[in-house]
This record gives structure tokens, C-alpha cells and sequence, in this order.
């Protein structure tokens, strides 16, 4: 520099040293025009000097920067060679304490990226993490110079990043430079529809995406207002760029970029609301391009090509391979690198009214969304992981609401995430705040929804074995699992994050299955139940019932290894189509829906029913056996404080036992009554329940068929006596038997219901009132009548007389009304009065004694006679025509104190006998 310009440039007034500047500009001039870039190499070399050196006074340094813009001014884009010698000294100076040194700084790198346009985005890395600093800066001013540099290189970034080649071999050495740094990358490529784009098929873009995606991933997890502001207008400005294709790198950023939507600040959360609403659309339409390409492929193969010669593979898509590492996967272009296929020509004319021609007359056709290939499952690991009380609320039904999204338009992606959606989804269903409810339960009734659409394993088999030769094989992950460091992939704010950059990989696209059937599914066959006593089925406990560990699938090659992204083990492709049943894992679903009836929430405990009801109809024969470990929590569920859940949990108990073997029903019995047994409150509140509900779903005659025979062997008499007395009343009262009811009183008609009456009696006989009610309800007076010398001899409880009132209760209610009306045929009837009346004389004077007499009196006073029957001892009873004959010697006792058994020519007698003083203390101490 001239001595008289550089006293001046260093001189302290302002107006000086820019005077100084425009001699500075005019001596730049004349040495370009003469090509002396050796003194021009010296220049910018002292003027470096004099604003890097923090020891020179401010004036000597403010001089240098000034004097760089100059010097940048006056050579226009042909600084862009003498970059690489000012421009890493002038970005430190952004970070210097003094404010002016900042501010002249940005002023300084504002000439030099106006002039040297698309040639400063070989620097646009280094220049985009110092400008991120200033944007939180505390100086307006230095502020403010900021935001002009940010405009400016975001119009430049938005003009020409997609295709500025450097254009001199300083800035080309800086570009390979960072290459090598990186590594190789794949980036979008040069159009060679454009204007001299056939001489840079080759050539290496200015600006490089796949390099600057890990600042981005690293600066993204700041928590200062005025940055995150900067970042998400810059991930915006990016995006609105069609070539650059921003969405396939989504994985990169998204989890930092979901924290800004609990920032403190509202254009913050404004700013990031907005932007991820855009790359949903993105990916939505993405999606429906990439189905309406592959139905448009398969339609055309499936037309031209004769169904004898259709090889296996007919049917992939072609691979998009990569000629050069800057070549992209992204857009499709006329050349070697991508090859168009007959299908995706004949698709663009038919759409070609759609889409709008680049400048070049029409030659090459833009269509939206085609060829971009996003990683599905990176971004729904990332979206699982938002899904806990340690993320906002605000995060949670964002989460929620693009999973629902993904269900819609891309479900094939969601099926081997089942298991893992399930805990995620299912514990939000009662959550107190009402947006991330109402998303989970939209969330939760797709993902139903898409399970429930896949076919079942039983369909999948029963396909034709000659279809089954002609599936391409390959290994389906059972369902996505994280790593071990994927609970947690979110850092602080204030440290670092390793990632590094490898060449991000092709995903391809599932294949059309209507005409691929699913190999046949391997059924596991009910193996026998072993009679094992009620207590041993019931130690069992859900620590037992966790899923079995899932190996996770390979990483898919080629793909960008961030922190974030390699959460996502299953990457090996887009998954296979939705009618492969082999992407849901059953199992892995039935055990997370399992845990999830230790829930406190209701509506949690409710849908994960819901869903086994769904599953096991699905797939009756390979999940929910007797021995799979879910048996012993459905039981367990039984004792729930929810009425809906028990209801549900006994709709699945009865499918489970309608659709298994004998065995199954059998030891469902047992455990049901060893869980009363053991917990009487639960008999006592939800007994009936319980009972009216499984008669709902089954058949109630195979219910207390069952219930009787197990009982009838019962040791602990106390419990069946109490077991048999609220069977008997469900019997009595539930609408729900009303025909089981009608049963038991034609025992002179049909055979089928004395064997009924026999099978309940001989249970019965372990509560003396309940068998006396069965009797009265089976229109046996004559045995009912014979019954009451029995209880003379019984040692009469105040339970006992309380059974007796809700018995005479019962005889005033509906269910007994043609009883009350045989009354007025007491010659048809005769052992009718015997037996109410021998109840009146077994109450005390009570309330119900009052009620019974005056029935009685009732009858009395209308005329009609009472005709009681002579009674000659002993008697016996035949079930099948209720005649009476003398019997012989007394039957000994074969069950019960009080009642015997015996069979006679092949038919079922009753003998009543003595009961001896020994069976008498035992029925007392018993009741």
C-alpha cells in the first residue's frame, strides 16, 4: 500500500480512513487491470495483518477491514483467488470483545459476498456458524449488521446453491479440500438440462449440503432465542430450495428442532410450528408420489410383460446408482448416473398439465416429491423418543399428530414399529392435558386400524403353494429396537455433539403385494394342559411376561451417522408391503400390551384389551395360550377396580376359551374359582359380575356344568358353600340365564335338562338352602319337601335364616310368579304348600315371616283348600318322572351330609335318609 494511503487508513478519524479506502480501491484497479496480483497478494496480506493483530490500537485495525472491503470492491468476483487469505482471520474477528471490531467485520464480509456472489459459498460453513454467534449478540448494532451479511447470503444461497460451480482453481482446491474432510458425500446433482450443464456433469458444487448437515446437527440444540430464530430461517430458506432436497436429511435435525416448540419465545414456536407443518407436507407428498410411481410401474409390467416369462424380481423398482460421489439419489436426470424408465416417462406424460417446465422450453419436467427417498424409521425413533414426561407437552402430541399422519399415508412404515408404539401411545390415552389425549386416541385408532387391515397368519397361509414359490426371500426384522444409547439421544443444550458424515444410502421403495403373497404362516400347535392344581397356575406374576429380546436388523448402508439417525436400527430398506403379515410381531405386541395392565389409568387398561380382543381374533392359534404367561395377568385383571375393564378382560377370557381345546376351558374354571378362593372381596364385589358376564359370552349351561363338577370335588366346604349360594342367586335373578332358568323347569319333558338338574344337584347339596331353591326352581316340591326334615336336624345360623329371607324375598319377585299362581292348584300342586310352609316355620317372626304367612293367608282365604300329602318315612325321588316309591334300606351316604346318590337300571335316583349325628355336626359346623 502507498505510504500516504496507509497513514491514512490508520488514521482515527473515520472519515479519513474511508477516503483512504477509495485511494486504496482505485490503486486495486489499476494493478487488476495490469494483472499484478503479486502486489495485490501483498496488499491483502498487510491488510490482514494490520485487523488480526489484537495488539494494533483500533483505529490500525478498523483501517485493515475497511481497507479489505476495498480492496474486495475493486476486484470484484476475482477476489474469490485471494480468499482463503482473509477470510478465516476475518470471521475470528466476529468474536472479538470489542464491538466495533464486529460490527466492521460483518460490514467487511457484506462487500465481499455481494461481489463475489455464488464463489463465497465454498466458506458458507464457517461463515454460517460465526454469523450464528452474532445473532445472539448483545449490540444492536453488531446485530443488526448480522441480519443485512444473513440476507444476503441466504438470496445467494437460494439463487445458486443448487448450481454454482467454483469457477477459479483456488476456491475448486478449498472445495476438494473439505471433501476430503468430510469425506465423500452425495449431494444433488448439476442439472444437465441447463445451459452448459453438459460441461459440469462432473463438478463439484460450491455449496455441499451433505457437509453442512452436521453443523446443523450440532448447532441445533442451542437454547438462545435470537439463534434458534436464525437456524430455523435458515433450515426454512434451505427447504424452500426444490434441488437441494433438505427433507432426506430430516433426521439430522428434527429432534433438536421439535425442543424449539416449548421455547420460551412465540415467534420462536411460531417459526418451528410452521416449518415442521412444511416438511409433513413434504413427506406426505413424497409418499403419495413414490405409491403412484411403484402402482404405475407394477401396472405397466404387469401389461406388457406375459405372466408365463414374469421373473421374481419383476416386480423391484430399478436401483438408482451413483456414478460420481457427488452425484445425488435425490432428482432424476438425463444421465448415466440416473437412467428414466420407459414407466417413469410414460407417468410424467400423463401428468405433464400438472407440473411445471423449467426454463429451458419444457426439456426436463419437475415433479414434486419424485426420487426423494426419506428414512422413515430415523424419524419415527425420533418422534417415539419425544413420547415421556420428560419431553413438553407441546413436543408429546406433535409427536403424536405426525405418527397419526405417517398411519394415514405411510402405515407400511408403522407396522414393525408396533411394539414399541404401543407403550408409547396407550399411557397417553388418559392424559390430563386434553390436546395429547385427543391425539392419542386418533393415533391409537389408526394404528388399530392398520393391524387390524393386515391379514392373518391363517390367510397367509392358505394362499396357493404355487404363489408361495415365487416370494423373493429376505430377513424382516421382528419390530424395530432401539440400541442400548437410544433412550436418551438428547444432549444439553450447552455441550457438543460428535457426528460424522458418511454417504447417505438409497432406500427402496416396497414393492406392490397384491400379486406377492406372504409365505404360509408356522402355527404352533396348543400343546395338552397339564392338571395342575388352581394354585400352581396362579403364582405367576407379569415380571415374567417382558418380551424376548429382538435383534436388531443391520444399519443401512450409506446413510449419514449421526447421533440421532443411528438410533434407528431396522434401516435397511422402506419396509416390504402392508400384506406381509411377518412385519407385525404378535408376540412382542401381546407382552408391551400386557404390561400395560399395570397402568393406573382405565382408559389405558381398556385399549390394551381392546387390542388383544383384536389380535387373538387375528390370530386365535399363535398368541394368548395357556402357557405363553398372559393367562396369569388376564386373571389377575379380573380383580381391577374398573367394572369396563373387567368386562373387557372376561370378553377376552371367553374368545380365548371359546376358540381353544376342552382343557383350556377347564383350567380357566379352575383358576377362576382358586382366585375367589383366595380373594373373597373380589367374589363378594365382582363376583356376580364376573359370572353374568362370562355367561354373556359363553354358553352358560357349559359354565355351570363346569362350575358344578369342580365344585362338587371342592375340599374347602366353607367356599362351596359360598360359591354355590351366589351361583344360585345369579341362577335366580340374572336376565342374562333367563333360558337356562326355563331349562331346568321341564324336567318332565326333556332329558336334557334332568341330566342338567342332576349335574348342578349334586354341587348344590353343599349349601342346604340353595339346593332347596334349585328344587323349587326346577318344580321338584315333592324332593324340595323332604328336603325340610333334613333341616330340622341342622344346627340353625343366623347365616342359614339370612338365606332363607333373601329366598322367601326372591319367591315375591318376577322369576317366581308362576310358583305364586300353582298355588292356586293345590290338588296339581300338593307339596308346593308343604314346602312354604315348612319355611315359615323355619323363620323367626320377622319381616319376611310376615310376608310369607300373609302369601299363604292370601290363598287360604280365596277358598282354596290346603291338601297336605301323607308322608310314609323315607322316600325316593326319580329325576326323570317324579314319581315317588317306597325305598327299601337307606342309600349311604355318597355326598353331602344330607343326600345320596345312587344309580338304579341306568337312571338317576335321590334317596333321602337318615342323616346320622356325625354327618349332622359336620353340615353345622360346615354352614
Amino acid at each position: 500500500v502507498e505510504s500516504a494511503i496507509a497513514r491514512q487508513l490508520v488514521d482515527k478519524i473515520y472519515e479519513k480512513r474511508k477516503a483512504a479506502a477509495l485511494e486504496l480501491e482505485k490503486q486495486i484497479r489499476e494493478c487488476h487491470v495490469q494483472g499484478d496480483q503479486r502486489r495485490i497478494s501483498q496488499i491483502i496480506d498487510q491488510l490482514v495483518e494490520m485487523f488480526s493483530n489484537t495488539l494494533n490500537p483500533l483505529h490500525i485495525r478498523n483501517g485493515g477491514l475497511i481497507g479489505l472491503a476495498g480492496t474486495a470492491i475493486a476486484l470484484g468476483v476475482d477476489v474469490a483467488p485471494y480468499m482463503e487469505k482473509f477470510v478465516e482471520p476475518l470471521l475470528v474477528c466476529f468474536t472479538d470483545p470489542e464491538n466495533r471490531i464486529r460490527y466492521f467485520s460483518a460490514e467487511c464480509l457484506y462487500n465481499i459476498a455481494k461481489v463475489s456472489k455464488g464463489e463465497i459459498l465454498v466458506y458458507f460453513n464457517p461463515i454460517f456458524d460465526a454469523l450464528s454467534k452474532l445473532a445472539a449478540d448483545s449490540e444492536l448494532s453488531v446485530k443488526n449488521g448480522a441480519e443485512l451479511l444473513d440476507r444476503l447470503l441466504k438470496d445467494i444461497v437460494a439463487e445458486s446453491a443448487s448450481i454454482y460451480i467454483p469457477q477459479y482453481p483456488e476456491t475448486e482446491k478449498v472445495r476438494e479440500k473439505a471433501d476430503e474432510e468430510y469425506g465423500l458425500s452425495i449431494l444433488v446433482p448439476y442439472p444437465t438440462s441447463a445451459p452448459g450443464g453438459e460441461n459440469y456433469s462432473g463438478a463439484r458444487k460450491a455449496f455441499s449440503l451433505a457437509h453442512f448437515i452436521p453443523l446443523l446437527s450440532d448447532r441445533i440444540y442451542v437454547v438462545s432465542p435470537f439463534t434458534r430464530s436464525y437456524l430455523v430461517s435458515w433450515i426454512t430458506v434451505l427447504d424452500s430450495v426444490p434441488e437441494l432436497e433438505l427433507i432426506s436429511y430430516l433426521p439430522e435435525f428434527l429432534d433438536g428442532l421439535l425442543k424449539y416448540l416449548s421455547d420460551p419465545t412465540e415467534d420462536v414456536r411460531v417459526a418451528t410450528e410452521t416449518l415442521l407443518a412444511e416438511f409433513l407436507r413434504e413427506i406426505r407428498d413424497v409418499s403419495i408420489m413414490r405409491k403412484r410411481n411403484e402402482e404405475h410401474a407394477k401396472a405397466k409390467k404387469d401389461k406388457e410383460q406375459p405372466e408365463p416369462t414374469r421373473r421374481p424380481d419383476a416386480e423391484k423398482l430399478p436401483d438408482i446408482t451413483l456414478s460420481h460421489p457427488e452425484r445425488a439419489a435425490f432428482l432424476q436426470e438425463d444421465d448415466d448416473a440416473v437412467s428414466d424408465t420407459e414407466e417413469q416417462a410414460g407417468f410424467k406424460d400423463e401428468i405433464k398439465a400438472e407440473v411445471d417446465h423449467r426454463d429451458n422450453g419444457g426439456e426436463g419436467i419437475w415433479i414434486p416429491g419424485q426420487g426423494v427417498q426419506i428414512d422413515y424409521p430415523a424419524i419415527v425413533e425420533i418422534l417415539l423418543l419425544q413420547l415421556d414426561n420428560q419431553h413438553d407437552e407441546i413436543q408429546q402430541s406433535t409427536a403424536l399428530r405426525w405418527l397419526a399422519d405417517f398411519l394415514n399415508f405411510a402405515h407400511e412404515v408403522m407396522v414393525p414399529f408396533t411394539p414399541r408404539l404401543i407403550p408409547a401411545i396407550l399411557p397417553n390415552l388418559a392424559h390430563h392435558v386434553t390436546m395429547i389425549q385427543s391425539a392419542a386416541i386418533r393415533t391409537n385408532k389408526l394404528l388399530l386400524n392398520v393391524i387390524q387391515n393386515l391379514p392373518s397368519p391363517t390367510d397367509a397361509s392358505s394362499r396357493p403353494a404355487t404363489e408361495k414359490q415365487t416370494v423373493v426371500p429376505r430377513t424382516i426384522p421382528a419390530s424395530p429396537t432401539p440400541t442400548a444409547t437410544s433412550s436418551n439421544p438428547s444432549r444439553q443444550s450447552n455441550t457438543g455433539k460428535e457426528s460424522g458424515v458418511s454417504t447417505r444410502g438409497e432406500v427402496s421403495s416396497p414393492e406392490d403385494l397384491t400379486d406377492i403373497p406372504a409365505p404360509s404362516s408356522v402355527t404352533m400347535p396348543n400343546a395338552p394342559l397339564s392338571q395342575k392344581s388352581r394354585g400352581s397356575t396362579m403364582q405367576s406374576n407379569l415380571s415374567d411376561m417382558g418380551p424376548p429380546p429382538v435383534a436388531s436388523g443391520p444399519s443401512r448402508p450409506q446413510s449419514p451417522l449421526s447421533g440421532v439417525s443411528a438410533l434407528a436400527a431396522p434401516q435397511s430398506s422402506m419396509p416390504p408391503p402392508l400384506e406381509d403379515y411377518r412385519l407385525f410381531d404378535y408376540q412382542a405386541t401381546v407382552n408391551e400390551l400386557t404390561i400395560q395392565f399395570l397402568s393406573e389409568h382405565e382408559d389405558t387398561r381398556v385399549a390394551a384389551l381392546k387390542w388383544l380382543i383384536m389380535l387373538h381374533q387375528k390370530a386365535p392359534k399363535d398368541i394368548l395360550a395357556m402357557d405363553d404367561g398372559t393367562f396369569p395377568a388376564l386373571l389377575k385383571t379380573l380383580s381391577d377396580s374398573s367394572e369396563e375393564v373387567i368386562k373387557h378382560d372376561l370378553q377376552l377370557l371367553a374368545q380365548i376359551s371359546s376358540s381353544s381345546e376342552e382343557s383350556y376351558f377347564k383350567a380357566f374354571m379352575m383358576n377362576l374359582l382358586e382366585l375367589f378362593s383366595t380373594d373373597r372381596r373380589l367374589l363378594d364385589f365382582r363376583g356376580s359380575l364376573i359370572i353374568r358376564q362370562l355367561c354373556l359370552n359363553l354358553n352358560t349351561e357349559r359354565i355351570y356344568r363346569k362350575f358344578a363338577e369342580i365344585i362338587e370335588k371342592e375340599e374347602d366346604l366353607e367356599f362351596a358353600s359360598v360359591m354355590v349360594q351366589k351361583l344360585n342367586i345369579i341362577l335366580i335373578t340374572s336376565p342374562e340365564l333367563a333360558d337356562f332358568r326355563k331349562r331346568l323347569k321341564s324336567l318332565e319333558t326333556r332329558q336334557d335338562g334332568q341330566a342338567l338338574f342332576t349335574t348342578l344337584y349334586r354341587s348344590w347339596c353343599h349349601n342346604a338352602v340353595a339346593v332347596f331353591s334349585l328344587c323349587l326352581l326346577a318344580q321338584a316340591y315333592e324332593h324340595a319337601s323332604n328336603l325340610l326334615y333334613i333341616f330340622a336336624d341342622l344346627e340353625i345360623t343366623v347365616q342359614m335364616l339370612v338365606q332363607i329371607d333373601k329366598l322367601v324375598q326372591l319367591i315375591e319377585s318376577p322369576v317366581f310368579t308362576y310358583l305364586r299362581l300353582q298355588l292356586l292348584e293345590p290338588e296339581r300342586y300338593p307339596h308346593l304348600f308343604k314346602c312354604l310352609y315348612g319355611l315359615l316355620m323355619l323363620l323367626p317372626q320377622s319381616s319376611a315371616f310376615v310376608s310369607l304367612r300373609n302369601r299363604l293367608n292370601a290363598v287360604n282365604s280365596a277358598g282354596f283348600l290346603h291338601i297336605a300329602p301323607k308322608s310314609f318315612g323315607p322316600t325316593l325321588l326319580c329325576c326323570e318322572n317324579h314319581s315317588l316309591r317306597p325305598t327299601g334300606q337307606p342309600v349311604p351316604l355318597q355326598h353331602g351330609p344330607n343326600l345320596a346318590v345312587r344309580r338304579l337300571s341306568g337312571k338317576n335316583y335321590f334317596s333321602i335318609s337318615e342323616p346320622s349325628k356325625q354327618s349332622t355336626k359336620k353340615l353345622a359346623g360346615k354352614r
